[in-house]
């Protein structure tokens, strides 16, 4: 039988075992069906193979993404975004608020995202009071490009039934001035209980996750792990997407919701569904709480104060009793275990409550995860080690997050997102973007785990650097096993999925300074090509 397609005269870089460099690839009934030389694929070709000539160019296992929020990127592109160029001040962000105030009808929600104050000349939160000279009459909810703060309007706190007698919510602030008065700022789970309220229409959602999903396809991201939704509807609605070939990508669910995960996690647990129910384009994945905040706004816990004030150590959203009594559960009825943990000392609740889980239930291959996994110190990343933990780190937050952290943590950056220590202990980390928290892209993500630089050209952490091939696994083969699927996709290997990226050029000759100018030409996902740029 001859193959589908073949690609010939490459850069086949397979992600085996070995990290074995190959040339051609035969591909057949949306499989690997071959591995070897030019020579040896050419032979298989038959009058109605497709036959892709790399040129020397790098073939790769679709890139992984083990770390982002589909439907929260998708919606983002509905709104005003304060990463775009032209945003230097508040007074920018102000204009475009404004201009799409005046094409809603009143009573509709304004939105903005990816604000970062540190990106700004005032170096500020815009006020309430700001905010209220752009409409009194639509409510307007500026998100923190962590996702774990916002900004509203006075409109908004009416909506939202938030007035200066309203109690801080667990793990959350509701931010107010010295008078008493509401900012409205509000911090972690006080924006994520509200922040479910700014509705969006299914119609909208749908529109946004075709959005988002060319865009992951157009650079290579051929499986996501969707790290959690607003709400059960977006979570149902993702499904829909797949299922109708909305989203092209395969899709790894964690059960969490963004404001009170825990009563999703349960209400999954109740109906009997738990890790790998589905199928290879949409399956159930690890149950997820939040223990801490943010790094950059910064709310993680830490085990010492912060480097920026003696009197921080961050925000908790629970204590270990809490955190042991919800994920055991979860643990025990076969679920994968995972939770958001930023700081060392939210990495080290969970340890505690991962130890635990397996004491009261002992369960072969359980991989727990850790997202993020901020700051792991030399202690923690024994733990991790003996518990068989996976973690997850984000390179990319050093470019636009590195001076935050060297003001925020001090020499702790030489232990955040530690990849270069994950390896050499032999614990399998599983790379992500947490887009739209940063840029989704991919190569992105492997240059800064190779450089660690910041925007402004600072090392930050310079000693956690890894080689091109260990950062290419950290987004193809360990994502595979992060979701228990590494004899099915994850490495260029016979039998296995055909989900595969072409690049523009060799990425193990250009030099690790310009990867982050390498672009994916070509992405084939199931051995059907759905993105390919036109010679």
């Amino acid at each position: 039988m001859n193959p589908d397609v073949v690609f010939l005269h490459g850069e086949v870089v397979t992600v085996d075992q070995q990290n074995r460099i190959a040339e051609a690839v035969a591909v057949k009934d949306g499989k690997i069906a071959a591995v070897g030389t030019s020579a040896e694929i050419k032979q298989m070709v038959g009058p109605h193979t497709k036959v892709v000539d790399l040129d020397g160019k790098s073939l790769l296992p679709g890139f992984i993404d083990s770390h982002l929020h589909i439907v929260a990127y998708g919606i983002d592109k509905l709104g005003v975004s304060c990463k775009a160029p032209h945003i230097q001040s508040i007074q920018d962000i102000l204009n475009d608020l404004r201009a799409q105030a005046a094409v809603l009808a009143n009573g509709k929600w304004v939105r903005a995202w990816g604000f970062d104050e540190t990106k700004i000349v005032e170096h500020r939160y815009p006020t309430r009071e700001e905010l209220d000279q752009v409409s009194t009459e639509h409510p307007i909810i500026i998100v923190r490009a962590c996702n774990h703060i916002s900004v509203v309007n006075s409109k908004a706190l009416e909506q939202f039934s938030i007035d200066r007698n309203t109690p801080n919510p667990k793990g959350g602030i509701i931010e107010r001035d010295g008078q008493g008065e509401l900012t409205g700022r509000l911090l972690e789970s006080a924006h994520f209980q509200k922040s479910k309220e700014v509705a969006f229409s299914d119609e909208e959602i749908l529109r946004a996750l075709s959005r988002a999903s060319a865009d992951f396809v157009a650079a290579g991201i051929t499986s996501v792990h969707d790290a959690g939704s607003s709400d059960a509807n977006e979570f149902r609605l993702m499904q829909q997407a797949v299922r109708t070939g909305i989203i092209k990508n395969r899709i790894y669910a964690m059960v969490c919701t963004m404001d009170s995960p825990e009563a999703f996690v349960n209400t999954m647990i109740a109906a009997g569904i738990t890790t790998g129910v589905g199928d290879e384009r949409f399956k159930i994945g690890p149950a997820k709480l939040f223990t801490d905040g943010s790094s950059s706004g910064p709310t993680i816990a830490t085990r010492k104060p912060y480097t920026s004030n003696p009197e921080d150590f961050g925000i908790l959203y629970y204590s270990q009793e809490e955190l042991n009594r919800l994920l055991t559960e979860a643990h025990k009825k076969g679920f994968q275990i995972t939770v958001h943990a930023q700081g060392d000392r939210a990495i080290e609740m969970m340890l505690n409550c991962i130890e635990e889980a397996q004491k009261q239930y002992p369960r072969e291959d359980a991989r727990p995860r850790i997202e993020h996994a901020g700051i792991t110190e030399p202690d923690l990343l024994e733990r991790m080690k003996q518990l068989g933990v996976i973690p997850i780190p984000n390179p990319s937050f050093f470019y636009e997050y590195g001076e935050g952290y060297v003001k925020n943590y001090g020499e702790r950056v030489n232990h955040m997102y530690p990849l270069r220590d994950f390896f050499d202990s032999g614990i399998i980390a599983a790379a992500g973007s947490d887009c739209p928290v940063t840029h989704y892209d991919p190569l992105f993500g492997i240059h800064m785990a190779m450089n660690r630089q910041s925007k402004q050209g600072t090392v930050i952490g310079g000693n956690q650097r890894v080689t091109v091939l260990e950062a290419i696994r950290a987004y193809t083969w360990n994502g595979a096993y992060a979701s228990f699927e590494e004899t099915k996709k994850g490495s260029i290997e016979v039998g296995k999925l055909a989900d595969l990226v072409v690049l523009s050029d060799s990425i193990l000759q250009i030099s690790s300074e310009k990867i982050d100018q390498l672009h994916v030409e070509l992405t084939m996902i199931n051995g059907d090509i759905v993105h390919q740029l036109k010679p």
